[in-house]
């Protein structure tokens, strides 16, 4: 694959001391909270105790997740692994500025990010430990677990919340918090409405590279598959997923295993001509036409762009599609 500081402190000590003095006319010195007033101290997700200055604005990503959690904060990164890639497969976030590429996602271009003269470089805990240690002599780096199969969910709250506090972003991380959980809460109330709630349901993606087949499931504890049981949905597949993304291995005869009654949902990306194998070598694939929800037509393709591995915003996005496409 794939805080805030209270000035009020500050400045009650600057007022006592121009009243103490008997004078209006406030010392160079006092006339702004020094930066270290404002230094952050956080812990990452490897255990690593990270030192700030003060909150990040010059800020590299490594991962798309991480990077659409800095958007969706307001921060705009610097620099971006994999600007196109990112660009294609995540447009529910679509990035604001034009920041510099800085190769690929599992491995950046060192000179690269170091010319950026970065105030924090956010890496996923996907990053080989050498490119991390690395990083680390260019800038403060904080490392987030892009995922976490069992507790999706919290876990992609977790790195919202560091982000954020390492940008000085809590406040909007509180909304993006709350909308997410409006939007969850009004998805399964239309689904139940609709007499949804409790239905069959399956969501993969598939790749063909080279004439090969490759079907991933996406099983409770994916980020996707959470979602899905929040909304009232129940996870048709049996398959087991791997510990970090909850993403399992299948081809088009272990769909057979799926029920007759199944909702089967995917992503494709027409940028992408491999991520679409339902639309193309499937297509006239006996097995795959065979299947019962197929015949049906109960098989939904939706939109690109809504990256399965993202955040709140990527999901609110997610969740508004699934009902529309399951109600309409």
């Amino acid at each position: 694959m794939r805080r805030l500081i209270t000035t009020a402190a500050v400045a009650t000590a600057a007022a006592l001391a121009l009243t103490s003095c008997g004078t209006t006319e406030p010392a160079a010195d006092d006339a702004a909270p020094k930066k270290q007033d404002k230094a952050i101290t956080l812990t990452d997700a490897s255990g690593t105790e990270v030192k700030l200055d003060g909150p990040a604005e010059k800020v590299v990503g490594t991962e798309w997740h991480e990077v659409e959690l800095l958007v969706s904060l307001g921060v705009d990164p610097v620099g971006v692994a994999d600007v196109k890639g990112y660009r294609t497969w995540d447009k529910a976030v679509p990035l604001k500025n034009e920041p510099k590429d800085i190769g690929t996602r599992g491995e950046p271009s060192m000179d690269t990010v170091a010319a950026l003269a970065p105030d924090l470089i956010v890496a996923s805990t996907d990053l080989p430990p050498a490119a991390v240690k690395q990083l680390r002599e260019i800038a403060p780096v904080i490392e987030v677990r892009s995922a976490n199969a069992s507790d999706p969910l919290g876990q992609m709250t977790k790195n919202l919340d560091l982000i954020a506090e390492a940008t000085g972003t809590t406040e909007r991380a509180g909304e993006i918090k709350k909308d997410f959980a409006t939007t969850l809460k009004e998805g399964a109330e239309a689904l139940a409405d609709a007499g949804l709630d409790g239905t069959a349901f399956a969501f993969a993606d598939g790749y063909d590279i080279s004439h090969q087949i490759s079907l991933r499931p996406y099983t409770g504890g994916s980020l996707i598959g959470a979602v899905n049981e929040k909304l009232g949905l129940k996870n048709a597949w049996t398959v087991e997923g791997d510990k970090d993304y909850g993403l399992g291995t299948t081809d088009v005869e272990g769909l057979t295993e799926l029920p007759d009654d199944v909702r089967f949902a995917y992503i494709g990306n027409d940028g992408d001509k491999s991520s679409t194998p339902f639309t193309g070598a499937l297509a006239k694939d006996e097995v795959w036409t065979s299947l019962p929800f197929v015949k049906k037509d109960r098989v939904h393709r939706l939109p690109d762009g809504i990256w399965m591995f993202g955040g709140p915003a990527s999901m609110q996005r997610y969740v508004d599609v699934v009902v529309d496409e399951l109600t309409k």
